[in-house]
């Protein structure tokens, strides 16, 4: 049984990552750059969050018994392992392409699912529960980290234009895809890490009849997309963390 990695959707919109005054000025738009500059800037971040999330999940599910990622050669950062040439490359690429022009939009991408074979786990319901939640948890050090970033890139400020500005605008985009892929992932819809967590947490019954609704997660995950519903659950949180991002690192 494979833990599966599920649809990522990113979030890219100028109102989540120019909450702060001291950020002001510094977006694509404003700094000049061009479609390919952006995405070159934007990739690295994307291409980490979605990696990073995957070899968590694997790496847990090791220490917790299964090796199966590991003897697949899956828990390595180098992102030529988890690529799928559609989800992580083609997709994204495209509609960043898209977001570069109108300033924001729904951004797809996934990696390849990491394989976990629950039935070598010391205890299968709880440890699949921790499994999911490694995943996100990844997520949350990223934007710790991209938030690092984005301080050092504001203290670099005018005395290192030239690579301070794009520093500060990949630290942006890191943190809001880190946290946007946090906060969808612990949504309580299976096969999302969310779901697999409750699943893992809720009495024998109730368990069985939410993960019955894993076949349709994907239909539920798109029917919240197109109804804007997703975007008016996901990104009032996120930029409530954003906020709490820059608040305590002073950004």
């Amino acid at each position: 049984m494979c833990h599966k990695s599920f649809v990522r959707v990113v979030v890219l919109r100028k109102d989540l990552y120019e909450t702060s005054s001291d950020l002001s000025g510094y977006n694509a738009v404003m700094l000049g750059l061009s479609t390919i500059q952006y995405i070159s800037i934007a990739i690295l971040p994307l291409l980490f969050a979605i990696t990073v999330h995957e070899v968590a999940h694997g790496w847990v599910a090791a220490r917790l018994g299964d090796k199966t990622a590991l003897m697949l050669g899956r828990l390595t950062l180098n992102p030529l392992k988890h690529i799928d040439l559609v989800g992580t490359i083609l997709v994204p690429a495209s509609l960043l392409l898209l977001s570069s022009q109108l300033g924001h939009s729904f951004v797809f991408g996934w990696a390849k699912p990491v394989p976990v074979t629950w039935q070598n786990l010391h205890n299968p319901k709880r440890d699949m529960a921790l499994v999911a939640f490694a995943g996100p948890f990844a997520n949350l050090l990223m934007a710790i980290g991209w938030a690092m970033i984005l301080k050092l890139g504001l203290v670099l400020g005018h005395e290192a234009l030239w690579y301070s500005r794009p520093m500060i605008l990949m630290a942006q985009i890191g943190i809001s895809v880190n946290l946007v892929l946090m906060v969808l992932n612990l949504l309580p819809i299976p096969p999302l890490d969310g779901g697999r967590i409750l699943t893992g947490l809720l009495p024998g019954p109730w368990a069985w009849k939410l993960a019955r609704v894993e076949p349709y997660g994907f239909f539920i995950l798109i029917g919240l997309i197109a109804t804007g519903l997703l975007a008016k659950i996901l990104l009032p949180v996120v930029s409530l963390l954003q906020n709490l991002l820059y608040m305590i690192f002073g950004t």
